[in-house]
């Protein structure tokens, strides 16, 4: 990420984006909660990517170098928070569930524009961000988390799968196309990236699948492209993961 900018405030605000619609790598000096009311965004940072629907939150701890992507037109709200003010006690990206409560918590906070936030806060906005903050602090955590590989022979293999997330060969024959075996494999998925290696292909296939929907695909078709053996097996694995179907999914947007 060359270029970085540096924005010491993160604004508390509603940003609007085009479907495509990125932000360039910045970082702040604040903490800040970026949340999708419409559409799908993910954040990127030199560790890996996050994605997050209506029904999840990323936050992004200060000092924090990410980009932003908008799939399908988007609604960003973001959320910004001084340092002190860390009610998940993170130091690194993650991705919080959204209840209805702080859905509308977060859309009331934005709702105004800088300017007014800025000034002289009333009453009612420092209970808005009182309630605010102690939702955040029992919001668990959801993640739809792709960890980015740094050891080259993993980042070989990554790379293929994410050039094509239908690709189902096995681990195996991957290492066998990147001259690596499968035993070390193994070791540098529990190792580098903290998870298996189906359960890092799963994420990068619900990622992909996120994407594919807020951009208008047919479930089926996302089901095809992201390398489920059937619709059926798609729904059940986005089900567990988001708590309703694609189906429900693509009527929140």
């Amino acid at each position: 990420m060359s270029n970085i900018r540096h924005s010491p405030r993160a604004r508390t605000r509603l940003l609007p984006l085009a479907a495509g619609a990125e932000v360039d790598a910045h970082r702040h000096d604040e903490h800040q909660i970026v949340y999708a009311g419409r559409g799908v965004l993910s954040v990127t940072t030199d560790t890996g990517s996050w994605i997050a629907p209506a029904t999840r939150a990323i936050w992004i701890p200060a000092g924090t170098v990410h980009e932003h992507r908008a799939y399908g037109a988007t609604d960003l709200h973001l959320v910004g928070l001084p340092v002190p003010d860390n009610p998940l006690r993170l130091d690194r990206p993650a991705v919080i569930e959204v209840a209805p409560l702080l859905r509308e918590l977060i859309i009331e906070y934005t709702r105004r524009p800088e300017t007014e936030a800025t000034a002289a806060p009333t009453a009612e906005r420092l209970r808005l961000r009182a309630v605010l903050l102690d939702q955040l602090r029992h919001s668990p955590q959801r993640p739809v988390h792709v960890p980015a590989a740094k050891d080259p022979r993993l980042a070989d293999v990554c790379a293929l799968l994410r050039d094509d997330p239908a690709d189902r060969r096995t681990l195996a024959q991957l290492g066998s196309v990147a001259g690596v075996g499968e035993r070390t494999l193994t070791r540098l998925f529990r190792s580098e990236l903290g998870m298996s290696f189906p359960q890092w292909r799963t994420q990068l296939r619900l990622h992909h699948a996120l994407r594919l929907l807020a951009e208008g695909a047919p479930v089926t078709v996302v089901a095809q492209r992201c390398g489920w053996a059937s619709s059926s097996a798609f729904i059940d694995v986005f089900r567990r993961a988001f708590g309703h179907t694609p189906g429900t999914h693509r009527a929140q947007r």
